[in-house]
């Protein structure tokens, strides 16, 4: 599975590199500079070392979907869609070595770690009754995360809160401290803030809609999850914007990304 999603995007990095944050589609600002005091490489090691212990965790539980499982492969075909899409945000992310998994647990959750490190968990798909757009618009979202180095940002910056601005400003002026914060800590427990999960809501649209996926499912999707958020919150809403504001930043960008699902249908 690694191997293929690597090709995939392998076969097409270079020439969507070359239209990085070009006119069409979705555009947001660079990556926050700050990111850059944690190391990228050892990031996406220790993300792979916790993604490895959960597995393992899941399949000693036997809770680990197995490779010929329909909804695994399901997920990895929507996945092998998506990934010869993310050199245009991410030009290192061609190389990573992709993984998609399923996870049984009654959890509404999906998530994807540093370095390409994709999981479901059945909840999502069963409660939430996803269609194929509405499983590429969660992961999209979730891949955009990863693309846009989002934990690496959040663990320097939380960093700097200890250290203080003054380390914030020396940084800025000549990157003295680069690469000099340990990326310790559990990443499957790190928090985003609103500001990532709204940018990871329209990158993920970008790269559900450039796949071939309707990102007006991103508005089915938000509806699904309003109703499940009747009850107790799904864990991954947890940090998000409320479903009402999200649905109207989805339509509002619709126009951008619409184009684009058009092309992909075509093509």
């Amino acid at each position: 599975m690694g191997a293929l999603l690597r090709s995939l995007a392998a076969a097409t990095s270079v020439a969507v590199s070359l239209c990085a944050l070009a006119a069409d589609g979705i555009e947001v600002g660079k990556p926050s500079a700050v990111r850059n005091l944690v190391p990228a490489q050892q990031l996406e090691r220790q993300a792979a070392q916790e993604y490895g212990q959960m597995l393992r965790q899941a399949a000693d539980k036997r809770a680990l979907a197995a490779d010929d499982h329909p909804q695994v492969k399901r997920l990895r075909a929507i996945a092998g869609r998506i990934v010869p899409f993310v050199s245009r945000w991410n030009p290192r992310a061609g190389q990573w070595q992709w993984e998609v998994n399923l996870i049984g647990a009654k959890q509404i959750n999906a998530f994807c770690m540093p370095g390409g490190k994709i999981a479901f968990y059945t909840g999502i798909l069963e409660t939430l009754k996803l269609s194929d757009d509405e499983v590429a618009v969660v992961m999209g979202h979730e891949v955009a995360h990863a693309l846009r180095e989002h934990a690496r940002e959040r663990i320097a910056k939380s960093e700097l809160t200890h250290l203080g601005a003054s380390l914030l400003g020396q940084f800025v002026g000549g990157g003295k401290y680069a690469g000099a914060f340990d990326v310790g800590g559990q990443l499957l427990s790190l928090k985003f803030s609103r500001d990532d999960e709204s940018e990871a809501d329209l990158v993920g649209l970008d790269l559900a809609a450039r796949a071939g996926f309707d990102p007006r499912a991103g508005v089915s999707l938000w509806r699904k999850m309003a109703a499940a958020n009747r009850g107790a919150p799904p864990q991954w809403l947890s940090t998000h914007p409320s479903g009402k504001n999200r649905i109207q930043e989805i339509e509002k960008h619709l126009p951008a990304v619409m184009p684009l699902y058009e092309k992909a249908r075509k093509g």
